[in-house]
């Protein structure tokens, strides 16, 4: 049986915190390959190309996502609503990563089918911890094949 890699696709528009997530998730042991959109309109490219686009998802990989709500050219709450209403791509893990500790954004996340919202402290310390935790969790999360 041929083996299927997943990717975990972050799109997050800091690139310092871009940076600090991917080396705190291989600090604590995630080894998947971790791929960086800088805002929203990049990751939708990704998910979504266009006919002729130089790179999309591949068939064969199963992906997770780690969101960030507010980014430039698209926010991530409606990247979300657009995953979550694609029949190809809605099966895919989406966990909201993200400094909004908002109730009413986190029920909003949640009622448009995110599968966790995370807040990113604002202590170094915290956050690190808060990572090395997600780096174990998604150690263990099942990821679905995209749907044909």
């Amino acid at each position: 049986m041929k083996s299927t890699q997943t990717e975990l696709l972050l799109a997050e528009d800091d690139p310092g915190h871009a940076k600090l997530i991917t080396k705190a998730l291989r600090d604590a042991g995630f080894t998947c390959p971790v791929r960086h959109f800088p805002d929203g309109q990049a990751i939708l490219d990704f998910l979504e190309p266009r006919p002729g686009a130089a790179e999309g998802l591949d068939p064969a990989c199963r992906y997770m996502l780690l969101l960030d709500i507010r980014m430039p050219k698209i926010s991530g709450d409606e990247v979300l609503r657009r995953i979550k209403e694609n029949p190809r791509l809605r099966l895919m893990p989406v966990i909201m990563l993200t400094t909004t500790d908002d109730p009413r954004e986190v029920k909003r996340c949640h009622e448009l089918g995110c599968s966790e919202y995370v807040i990113k402290p604002i202590d170094p310390k915290a956050f690190n911890e808060v990572l090395r935790r997600l780096a174990q969790f998604l150690q263990v999360v099942h990821v679905p094949p995209l749907v044909a």
